[in-house]
């Protein structure tokens, strides 16, 4: 699985690319503000994008979600216990005053253990709450798309509503951590890491 990361907007979120390469059928991850112009590099490389995926309901995740669906007409998914954020898109937007996007009709709502289909290849869906109630990891071969959940040399934050550290430590520890080191983790914001980097390093990792 390709995997194409471009960091948009004014909080430089990671939106990801994902595509499987032998048939061309690409996700787009977590599109945030800004992030419009990748929908022409997926006319441009020839690919078809069958779903656009939220790892969280976060605001600046989740803003161009409704372009997409409309210019592409591909599903979106979301875990189910972040539905209520993604229907507070405008309160969400009055918290950083910013203009509030459409709100979005998921098409399918994920759960733990659920499988995305993308051409040949698939992604695990991992329920990891803590920053998000309803926060998720994608999960393919040898890659995490870990959403705010898991960071380089850092966790996702819990001091915004529906968060909680200790259930974001338990969800890494008992979910991510026991994944093959050499993994390579592409969080929601900054550099890409390896579990195993992570396991050894994170400070919020090594605590008690």
């Amino acid at each position: 699985m390709k995997v194409e990361c471009c960091v948009m907007g004014p909080l430089e979120n990671n939106v990801y690319l994902l595509v499987d390469e032998a048939s061309g059928m690409a996700a787009v991850v977590d599109p945030g503000i800004d992030s419009e112009p990748l929908l022409e590099r997926v006319r441009e490389a020839g690919w078809t994008l069958t779903a656009v995926i939220n790892t969280h309901g976060h605001f600046d995740h989740v803003f161009c979600d409704a372009y997409y669906l409309e210019q592409t007409g591909a599903p979106l998914l979301i875990h189910a216990d972040d539905l209520p954020l993604l229907q507070a898109l405008p309160e969400q937007a009055a918290w950083i005053g910013y203009p509030a996007p459409p709100i979005p009709t998921p098409g399918r709502l994920l759960a733990d253990g659920d499988r995305i289909a993308l051409g040949g290849t698939e992604l695990a869906v991992i329920h990891t709450p803590g920053h998000t109630p309803g926060g998720i990891c994608l999960l393919g071969e040898d890659i995490l798309i870990s959403g705010d959940t898991l960071f380089a040399g850092s966790i996702g934050r819990t001091d915004l509503p529906g968060g909680d550290t200790n259930t974001l430590l338990r969800s890494i520890r008992e979910r991510l951590l026991p994944l093959p080191d050499a993994t390579r983790v592409y969080p929601g914001h900054g550099p890409a890491t390896t579990i195993g980097r992570e396991r050894e390093a994170n400070p919020f990792l090594l605590e008690g």
